[in-house]
């Protein structure tokens, strides 16, 4: 990882870790005073987001408004598209008091862009479904800004960021020693922190700061170290991104569940541990990530909930104990693995950041004092499926030894992708004397 992440700085291109500058140079800390906004547009529902922050760590009260888009305007026109959107933020401010001034919105739109700014940057391909073509190449902060302005708001874009940017925003609020975030659900990336000085593609960038947060796009991440078996390539046979995202595809929730039905599929091929009921395992997808989970937690004594999951979902009635046991045991291999791996990734940015306790840093800080490390999570699959959190922090304790581990906490860092866009936009807005402060 920490090989790919210095070829992917010193070169576009130069590696499958994209390695995207973000241009955002200053993250919040507590100082934000004031009324910020945030449009969350990363799927098939989006959420508008007014924001109320005090000095001193204190979110007032946030406005949410969630709404799906209709399906005509993923494959329309640009301007119907986020005129849309800007309609919404519109009736999110009905009834508030005129206040002077722009005011800052924070957008974070989850698809592949091309930043030019903070505040700006170019679509690369629509994904999740969305084929909107006039869109590609343009500026989409722009286009919101003047569905803005038709709009008759007096809104403008001060910060386009990612999800994963957005949750380290929020986590550096809350506290500073936030070097790192990683989103771990149905997909995976990280970003952190990197000086820019070591960001050799961009030589004589002037940021405010010494450093600027870089977006990996790790879910691209390969090496021929990565432990890729016969099952994975059949996984990435089935996909229409085929040699894109090896790792987001061994340890993220769309495809956890895919790999251990593979494993099953083959089981059932060259056994008859299933009996005659193995022909619905042929089916790409029949085994959901939150299933595994399930099948995986069962702790009844005779796995009851396996019973039904393997009736209900998979048509295999009347499996034995011992098949059941079986299942389980698919399902944990694969859950583990991929929290090993992922595990594996945030030590990788770690070691990148000298954070790990080998001494002198991958970027040049000689070895001084353990310093507190504190790296943002998010994600249903971090969050929601305990199992896998232990392995992953486990895996943690085992590459960094206990010693180090002791200074690195993982935190849970809930709407990253809303809030921590808000507080982007005030640290990033023309009224910036006192808000934020350098990274």
């Amino acid at each position: 990882m920490v090989v790919e992440m210095h070829a992917g700085l010193a070169s576009d291109g130069g590696s499958k870790l994209k390695m995207l500058l973000t241009f955002v140079d200053a993250l919040p800390n507590g100082n934000e005073e004031g009324i910020y906004y945030s449009i969350d547009l990363g799927g098939t529902n989006f959420r508008v987001l007014r924001v109320e922050v005090g000095a001193g760590f204190v979110i007032i009260n946030q406005k949410v408004q969630q709404q799906p888009i209709p399906e005509e305007l993923t494959k329309g026109t640009t301007e119907d598209l986020f005129n849309f959107v800007a309609l919404a933020l519109k009736d999110c401010l009905e009834g508030e008091d005129g206040q002077d001034g722009k005011r800052a919105l924070g957008f974070t739109f989850s698809f592949p862009v091309r930043q030019i700014s903070v505040s700006s940057g170019s679509l690369i391909r629509w994904t999740k479904g969305f084929s909107i073509g006039d869109t590609v190449g343009k500026d989409v902060a722009q286009c919101l800004n003047e569905a803005l302005a038709n709009c008759g708001l007096n809104v403008r874009v001060t910060a386009l960021v990612n999800d994963t940017v957005g949750t380290l925003a929020l986590g550096h609020y809350y506290d500073e020693d936030t070097v790192a975030a990683v989103i771990i659900g149905s997909g995976t990336n990280a970003c952190y922190i990197e000086r820019t000085d070591a960001i050799i593609k961009c030589q004589g960038l002037l940021t405010n700061s010494g450093g600027m947060v870089v977006n990996m796009e790790w879910g691209n991440f390969w090496s021929s170290h990565l432990p890729r078996t016969p099952y994975d390539i059949l996984l990435d046979d089935e996909t229409h991104n085929r040699n894109d995202q090896g790792f987001e595809k061994m340890i993220s929730g769309m495809y956890l569940g895919e790999i251990a039905r593979l494993v099953l599929h083959r089981m059932a091929q060259e056994s008859d541990v299933f009996g005659d009921a193995a022909d619905s395992l042929s089916n790409p997808f029949i085994l959901s990530t939150p299933l595994l989970a399930a099948i995986r937690e069962d702790d009844s004594p005779d796995l009851s909930k396996v019973r039904r999951i393997l009736q209900e979902h998979l048509k295999i009635p009347d499996a034995p104990l011992k098949t059941r046991r079986l299942v389980v045991k698919v399902c944990d291999i694969v859950t583990r693995r991929a929290a090993r791996l992922a595990a594996a990734g945030i030590v990788g940015i770690l070691k990148k950041l000298g954070r790990d306790g080998s001494g002198a840093a991958s970027s040049g800080r000689a070895r001084g004092q353990p310093r507190r490390t504190v790296v943002a999570i998010e994600g249903g699959l971090y969050q929601g499926y305990p199992v896998f959190r232990e392995y992953l922090d486990e895996a943690l304790v085992e590459i960094l030894g206990e010693e180090v581990a002791q200074n690195v906490t993982l935190r849970v860092t809930e709407d990253g992708s809303g809030i921590g866009a808000a507080l982007l936009a005030a640290v990033h807005s023309s009224n910036r004397q006192q808000q934020g402060g350098p990274i």
